[in-house]
């Protein structure tokens, strides 16, 4: 049985051990280099760090980043959200998003954004069942890693309960 929860700073080997599988694929992200979990620990935000733990095994995580240091879009945040090979097709990313969203929102986030491969319909499904919108397409926008043009789907969810006021 799955259980999601937060991880802590001595699961970010683990994380960026999944986040390396999500490379290698090139379906996921333009990066091609694996980051420390330094680096990686640096480039997130210390909220909503959120896994997906089979047991005491981490086998998907989330995880926000700040989309810009200006005051007014504090409560905006890009997500990262990646499964392990071995547990895609199993609910276990509806699941970290449900979490996610809940938790997002008590930490006064207003509005989850994603830029998804167009490729990635299983992605874009996930998002779309969990409250997300399509905001638009970046029409081959970079080249991933086998030097594929890819465009992007642009998605948000804006909170019904934050920043409504």
């Amino acid at each position: 049985m799955i259980e999601v929860r937060k991880f802590e700073k001595s699961d970010i080997d683990r994380v960026v051990e999944i986040y390396a599988q999500g490379i290698e694929k090139g379906k996921s992200t333009f990066n091609t280099e694996v980051p420390t979990a330094e680096s990686w620990d640096k480039n997130h935000l210390e909220i909503c760090r959120l896994g997906a733990f089979d047991g005491d095994r981490l086998v998907g995580w989330t995880a926000l980043q700040a989309t810009s240091s200006r005051e007014c879009y504090k409560g905006v945040c890009e997500v990262s959200l990646y499964i392990d090979d071995g547990y895609q097709s199993q609910g276990v990313g509806k699941q970290l998003m449900a979490e996610l969203v809940k938790e997002s929102e008590k930490r006064g986030v207003w509005t989850l954004y994603r830029a998804i491969f167009s490729t990635n319909i299983r992605s874009i499904k996930m998002c779309l069942a969990n409250g997300w919108r399509i905001v638009g397409t970046r029409e081959n926008i970079a080249k991933d890693r086998f030097g594929v043009w890819q465009s992007t789907t642009i998605m948000e969810r804006r909170s019904k309960t934050v920043g409504v006021d």
